[in-house]
């Protein structure tokens, strides 16, 4: 929103991110229902209507929403099973649903008057730490003390392999924290760059090139939004292949 004052228009782009309560004006508690719970409440609606209503028939030459459902299941699938192999296979439900949440929380946050959800820290790095403490707990239930072959790299020489076992040590604990970050980051950014053409858009002299500017950067967040889900995802699969085949 751009407002007025002596100084010329004044900017408030980060306004969008704001979380406020739904049902009333006082301060938000943990059990407060804001904007936020509700943007992530119709994301899951969105995918169960996809998933369960849209899909109920099962036809085999199949609606046009059966077919967005199966495109989505056959690009995920083959996606978990090309990076992680066939052994990851047993994951996929929870490598699909993260995908879906993602990419239909990203969207929907394109909508007029709707939150993005995925620009706050709070949501990514939830879903962040979820993905690093099952993949490090996995990898102990399932290699024992050979999960820490992630972190020696025996093909290098031995007088370096302890300063190389410190930096992958490191990197690995900064994987929750790049992994919301880059979400949450790159979702925020192009909204608060909307807001600001869209304050341009006030100034009569200026109108035409903001308009155009705000379809050419809208057109690049619809492309975002699901480049963002894919890159959380196989990231995600990434880290399982890991947990599964820790040697280096």
């Amino acid at each position: 929103m751009a407002t007025e004052n002596d100084g010329g228009l004044e900017f408030h782009p980060l306004d969008q991110f704001i979380v406020k309560p739904l049902f009333s004006d006082g301060p938000v508690h943990w059990y407060t229902v804001t904007n936020v719970t509700l943007w992530l409440a119709i994301a899951l609606v969105a995918i169960t209507a996809l998933f369960v209503f849209g899909s109920r028939g099962r036809a085999i030459v199949p609606s046009r929403t059966q077919s967005i459902g199966e495109v989505l299941y056959g690009f995920t699938y083959k996606m978990v099973e090309d990076v992680a192999g066939k052994d990851a296979v047993k994951f996929f439900p929870y490598i699909f649903t993260l995908f879906m949440f993602i990419l239909f929380s990203n969207y929907l946050g394109l909508l007029p008057m709707s939150f993005a959800t995925t620009s706050h820290i709070a949501v990514t790095a939830v879903l962040a730490l979820a993905v690093f403490f099952t993949v490090t707990i996995l990898g102990f239930v399932k290699n024992g003390t050979g999960f820490l072959k992630l972190f020696w790299v025996s093909s290098a020489p031995l007088a370096l392999r302890p300063i190389l076992a410190i930096i992958e040590l490191i990197s690995y604990f900064v994987r929750p924290v790049s992994h919301s970050i880059r979400l949450g980051g790159n979702i925020m950014a192009g909204h608060a760059v909307m807001k600001v053409f869209a304050g341009f858009a006030a100034i009569a002299a200026i109108s035409p090139v903001a308009v155009l500017s705000i379809t050419a950067i809208y057109g690049l967040e619809m492309l975002v939004a699901g480049v963002q889900a894919y890159v959380f995802t196989i990231l995600t699969v990434v880290y399982l292949r890991d947990a599964l085949h820790p040697a280096h």
